[in-house]
């Protein structure tokens, strides 16, 4: 009976996760601005539910929108009846994911996460055990490695940061990670940026270098409450889980929620929109918690945000169109960086500023920090360019931050020499 009480709670356990089957990534391609404007119509057709991975940009550019098995056939029809092109990217979602899970169940098996050199960094981990790893990571390296908490989730869950720092009173470097919940592959990437960062220290004269005149601050998981969620409930939630008034629809998204251009363009006052703005800049306790933190340290030099997915590293501005005032210096830096990224894999990234290299997003997170005098700010886009966009396979995550900690190492180390 117990055994089978067991069986019980695993199978609801597992049946809580929201099902994907039958839902296609359908890749649109626009020949015309007017086709644009056809297809950002759909974003306003609630009933059809369709999550767009990549929103509707510049002519050309790829648009890839998640339609769920029962809209499918009511936006082929409106596509094909427009004359515009797509094809399918992902023919069934749930076929994935499932490998992704099978995938889990294996590194979990292989694993002894005892020490962080037993630690599996090939697999994709709950914030529980990410939680570990950071408390094992600290007890190992007391004289490198901190753990601050900067706040709390709207959940009640820690908001924590690792510091990595030789000495005190220093300027300093921020990386984060997750921001956007179902992004996996940023948060398996910052934990082997913090083992990196460890065991790189006193070994690699350009880390050591840095370390001895920045500290390096690293949030791996920036928005728990919606990892969470991926792990439970929904693997393709965005956004983070407070509730908003007036609406049974949840969540803001974290990186519209910050005090540049907020509410402009790229920005959703609808609550139920994945780019859903909040009800005020900083209204998220996630984002405010690091506002709060980089105003109060006062010299962080070097701030980057890594999201995932389209291969590419983009500088401000994503609110204007107006150039920053560093704009040719941060796309010099831009490109030796994906310069030195594509020398180990040879994978291509593109650079520029966001809003004419990958669309218009106001309220985002570098741009605040930007202007905030934080001149090098960049946004991270990892792998892949859409052939498994928010799934990629566990088997990438190394090589995606290998490569991703070439263009970090530029980016740290100009920031090193150049910040004074």
């Amino acid at each position: 009976m117990k055994g089978l009480l067991v069986l019980f709670v695993v199978v609801a356990a597992a049946s809580s996760l929201e099902n994907f089957v039958g839902h296609q990534v359908l890749r649109i391609l626009t020949a015309d601005e007017a086709q644009v404007e056809l297809v950002k119509e759909l974003e306003n057709l609630e009933h059809l539910q369709l999550d767009f991975w990549q929103s509707p940009r510049a002519v050309g550019k790829p648009i890839d929108i998640r339609v769920p098995f029962n809209s499918l056939q009511s936006v082929k029809i409106y596509l094909e009846s427009n004359d515009i092109q797509y094809n399918v990217m992902i023919e069934d979602l749930e076929s994935l994911l499932d490998e992704e899970k099978r995938d889990i169940k294996i590194g979990r098996s292989m694993e002894n996460a005892r020490s962080t050199n037993t630690f599996n960094y090939a697999t994709y981990h709950t914030l529980d055990e990410i939680n570990n790893f950071i408390d094992t990571l600290v007890a190992e390296n007391p004289g490198l490695v901190s753990k601050i908490q900067i706040g709390k989730s709207t959940e009640g869950r820690p908001l924590n940061i690792l510091k990595f720092s030789t000495g005190a009173n220093r300027p300093a470097f921020w990386i984060d990670t997750g921001i956007h919940s179902r992004e996996w592959v940023t948060q398996a990437s910052g934990l082997w940026f913090a083992k990196k960062i460890v065991d790189d220290y006193g070994r690699d004269p350009s880390l050591t270098s840095t370390l001895n005149q920045l500290d390096i601050f690293l949030e791996i998981v920036t928005n728990p409450d919606g990892y969470v969620f991926t792990h439970t409930s929904n693997r393709m939630w965005r956004k983070t889980r407070s509730a908003n008034s007036g609406s049974t629809c949840i969540g803001t998204d974290p990186n519209r929620n910050w005090d540049a251009g907020f509410g402009g363009g790229g920005s959703s006052s609808n609550p139920c929109s994945e780019t859903y703005r909040g009800r005020a800049a900083h209204s998220e306790p996630e984002v405010k918690a690091i506002v709060d933190f980089v105003k109060s340290h006062g010299q962080i030099k070097g701030f980057i945000s890594i999201h995932s997915y389209s291969q590419m590293l983009l500088y401000p501005y994503g609110y204007t169109s107006t150039r920053a005032a560093d704009h040719l210096e941060l796309d010099n830096l831009a490109r030796s960086a994906v310069n030195a990224l594509a020398s180990m894999y040879g994978t291509s990234y593109e650079y520029g500023n966001i809003i004419t290299t990958i669309y218009q997003a106001s309220g985002g997170t570098v741009d605040w920090t930007y202007n905030q005098g934080i001149k090098y700010s960049y946004t991270f886009e990892l792998r892949d360019t859409g052939r498994y966009g928010f799934a990629l396979p566990a088997n990438q995550i190394i090589p995606t931050a290998q490569e991703t900690w070439l263009a970090l190492t530029v980016l740290m180390e100009h920031t090193r020499d150049n910040a004074y």
